[in-house]
């Protein structure tokens, strides 16, 4: 069994998720595995998966959304770690794998956090250009105001999905939704200081309209109390209103 699944979720975005692969192949560690799980591109994405060999697996089917995806590349894969990974987003240098994974890791760790780097533009919000690009991930009450983890920067234990995967009904943030089940869950982390990916800004995510806050408001309400709903649809509109600005 690897000790890394890797899953991709992918749609017609062929030229990037060839590098997204290259950056991969390149990685100094090789005891990983990864599932690209398409949604039918019609870019010439199929031809070139067929391309690929082990340690590179994929299937193509038409799926309800980019968490449905990745619930599909958990149920394909069997390593100790899952990791997801946009196919327009590359690990940060050739060594990223091996730094995180020849550290000793205690079998109560069930998730490793490290930072991202994003691949800002000049039309990037200038809450996403802050600090260079850097997102620094953080495991702390934080996680109730905003969501302080970036999915590419999280390596989870597969055994936090025996119970559920993500919620689908979720669009934009059921990784967030996730997160908050295992931080209620005190879930226990080793923090990396280390950047694992470089992200690109046009996700879903990144987006930052009405919708997006919408989810925030329901997914929080869920994991708390009705009665915060209030507080909650205070804090998510008045992130909407600052990000319009900025």
């Amino acid at each position: 069994m690897p000790l890394v699944s890797i899953i991709i979720p992918s749609f017609n975005n062929l030229n990037l998720l060839k590098e997204c692969i290259d950056a991969i192949k390149n990685q100094v560690f090789k005891d990983y595995e990864v599932f690209v799980i398409d949604a039918k591109s019609t870019d010439g994405t199929i031809e070139y998966l067929q391309s690929l060999s082990a340690p590179f697996y994929w299937s193509s089917h038409t799926d309800k959304g980019i968490y449905d995806a990745m619930n599909k590349g958990i149920e394909k894969s069997n390593g100790q770690w899952l990791y997801f990974l946009g196919s327009d987003d590359l690990f940060y240098e050739k060594s990223t794998l091996k730094n995180i994974f020849n550290q000793k890791v205690s079998e109560d760790i069930s998730l490793l956090i490290g930072n991202v780097k994003y691949d800002y533009t000049l039309d990037d919000s200038m809450l996403i250009k802050k600090n260079q690009g850097l997102f620094e991930s953080s495991w702390s009450i934080k996680l109730w105001f905003k969501n302080s983890l970036h999915h590419q920067g999280v390596f989870y234990r597969r055994r936090l999905f025996n119970t559920r995967k993500y919620n689908i009904d979720y669009k934009i943030l059921a990784d967030y939704d996730f997160n908050l089940e295992l931080f209620k869950r005190r879930e226990k982390v080793l923090l990396v200081d280390q950047i694992i990916a470089l992200s690109k800004t046009e996700g879903i995510s990144k987006n930052y309209n009405w919708a997006l806050y919408k989810e925030e408001i329901d997914l929080k309400t869920k994991q708390s109390s009705f009665v915060l709903k209030p507080l909650f649809y205070t804090i998510g509109f008045s992130k909407y209103l600052l990000k319009k600005v900025l």
